[in-house]
């Protein structure tokens, strides 16, 4: 099979069902990195214009506040909207300029954090109306801590409406562990981390008919980064949920759904490649690209300590002006720049480097 021929842009529709399929053919997968503001979506693009290949950027609701501002009020969601908004036009705007594709996507949205779907979704289809696709590529709703008929119900309804815009709708079955943007599961129970293959049928039977979806099945995942032996993953739950649905409903391609690795920080790379095996082909990743834009900054702050106390007066001289190094561009720089190596180091380890060609 060539390589898969992008443009660069904002990939949804038919163009994103194609870069999935042809994901699951070549056993690769997407990194799909968290994004808070200007730094992070800029470093994103960079990663992938290296990397060269398509990559998803995710903004959660948390993260689209603080796009917006975190001096805004958020009632109803509204300053998350806004930033939400705000960033996919950022990115709608820069990707053509880095040359890449990107996936525009929405991470995590709870029962509770619904209005802020609701208004994307809104603006997604005011943006249809006007440009012929969506604003977004794709949304998650995570309504894995209701029961498992809600949970399907309200996904059905909203991929139902999401389609009518050549939208993806991504969903979570069973719990991801940890906690992650306010949303806490630490203290869940250990049997909801597992999926079991009967949800996700049944899941596929409801939303198949609906349009176009992910499922983000858990087979022991958890946010964060751990020490070695305290997660224990089980992939195969993610083989055998391809293989029920494949069998009971004698679909024609054996892998009839993608899959989503969630909590991939620290993971290891052999269950990475294990689990892409089943059918994943997007893999969320936060905690080390955050500690990777972070550790940098701090090595440039300890390095520089003498020219950071005044704006005057540095080892060079009391009246020496320190200018240059309270910038915060330049310390901002370096943690793109540590931001954009992890990225490329996950394009790797997802066997997704160098597949792709964009044009």
């Amino acid at each position: 099979m060539g390589k898969l021929q992008l443009k660069p842009g904002v990939v949804t529709g038919a163009q994103l069902d194609e870069l999935f399929a042809y994901c699951h053919e070549e056993k690769c997968a997407l990194p799909a990195v968290n994004v808070t503001g200007s730094n992070t979506i800029n470093g994103a693009l960079e990663a992938a214009r290296q990397a060269n290949a398509p990559i998803i950027m995710q903004f959660s609701a948390g993260g689209a506040h603080f796009n917006a501002g975190k001096f805004l009020d958020n009632t109803g969601e509204r300053a998350a909207i806004a930033g939400a908004i705000a960033g996919a036009l950022h990115v709608r705007t820069l990707a053509p300029m880095y040359g890449v594709p990107v996936v525009l996507h929405t991470d995590h949205c709870a029962k509770k954090l619904l209005p802020w779907i609701d208004g994307l979704v809104t603006a997604g289809e005011q943006y249809f109306s006007t440009n012929k696709e969506p604003l977004f590529s794709s949304h998650m709703l995570d309504l894995s801590e209701e029961t498992l008929e809600e949970n399907i119900e309200i996904s059905r309804t909203y991929l139902e409406r999401m389609n009518k815009i050549n939208m993806f709708l991504e969903i979570e079955l069973g719990v991801t562990g940890g906690e992650e943007d306010g949303v806490d599961n630490t203290d869940v129970d250990a049997s909801r981390l597992y999926t079991q293959p009967d949800e996700v049928l049944a899941a596929y039977d409801a939303l198949a008919p609906a349009g176009s979806f992910l499922v983000a099945a858990a087979f022991g995942n958890t946010h964060g980064v751990y020490k070695p032996g305290n997660v224990k993953l089980r992939p195969d739950i993610l083989k055998n949920s391809q293989e029920r649905v494949h069998t009971a409903r004698k679909t024609k391609n054996s892998k009839p759904m993608y899959l989503v690795f969630h909590g991939g920080s620290g993971s290891d790379p052999k269950e990475i490649t294990e689990a892409i095996s089943y059918g994943v082909i997007k893999f969320n990743i936060d905690t080390d690209t955050q500690w990777a834009f972070t550790k940098p900054v701090k090595e440039y702050m300890d390095a520089n300590d003498g020219y950071l106390h005044s704006q005057i007066g540095n080892p060079e001289g009391a009246d020496k002006p320190n200018k240059k190094k309270i910038d915060p561009r330049g310390w901002l720089h370096e943690g793109e720049k540590g931001y954009v190596a992890r990225l490329i180091r996950a394009f790797e380890e997802l066997n997704a480097k160098d597949k792709f060609s964009f044009g």
